[in-house]
């Protein structure tokens, strides 16, 4: 009997592929020849899951922020059942903050790729809704997170600010892991991230 390939896993393993490709040599690289080449399969096998490069491209942005906003969802409530101020409510935070930076292989895989298609969206215009869902939905999970941080009572406006100073804080600190591994190390991006979070409550 003929083997059954299961269609959603097959197209997981040809959208890790891109990322693989996109992680070690750019998103310029990822052409449907190579990514067919790096996923073990012929361009005619990535054509049936994928109508071309614009498809697939845009499928492979998509995953990667939806596995990025899932992880920072999971992360969530643990910052809003422990009381503000706590150390519990602390390490909550840091442990959802750290969602967003390289500080493994699996995050450093994903922070190059969501990188490397949110700049590419400026100039492909294909990619620019999913860039902007992106950071919607990225910056609506901080606001929620700003909430816990921050005094009760403070304006929205105020809540808006430390949000988008917070992603920008991240965004710097994701840019420094992966260009300078070697110095932008985990204890350095805590220790960061510690300085920030005593700005807020301060």
């Amino acid at each position: 009997m003929p083997k059954i390939v299961n269609a959603e896993a097959r197209r997981q393993d040809v959208v890790e592929a891109v990322w693989r490709i996109i992680a070690v040599d750019g998103l310029e690289k990822a052409s449907l020849r190579e990514v067919a080449d790096e996923a073990g399969l012929a361009v005619g096998s990535v054509r049936h899951y994928f109508a071309g490069s614009e498809e697939l491209l845009t499928h492979s942005f998509a995953t990667v922020v939806d596995r990025i906003v899932t992880r920072l969802d999971e992360a969530l409530p643990a910052l809003e059942k422990n009381p503000p101020a706590s150390p519990e409510h602390r390490e909550a935070v840091l442990t959802l903050l750290g969602e967003l930076l390289p500080l493994d292989e699996r995050r450093a895989v994903e922070a190059c790729v969501w990188m490397a298609f949110r700049n590419a969206a400026r100039i492909r215009p294909f990619l620019a809704a999913e860039a902007d869902r992106s950071h919607r939905e990225v910056a609506a999970l901080m606001g929620r997170a700003i909430i816990t941080l921050m005094p009760a009572g403070e304006p929205e406006e105020a809540l808006v600010v430390e949000a988008e100073r917070l992603l920008a804080t991240l965004d710097g600190l994701c840019m420094h892991a992966l260009l300078q591994p070697a110095w932008m190390t985990a204890g350095i991006c805590r220790d960061v991230l510690e300085r920030h979070l005593d700005g807020l409550a301060a």
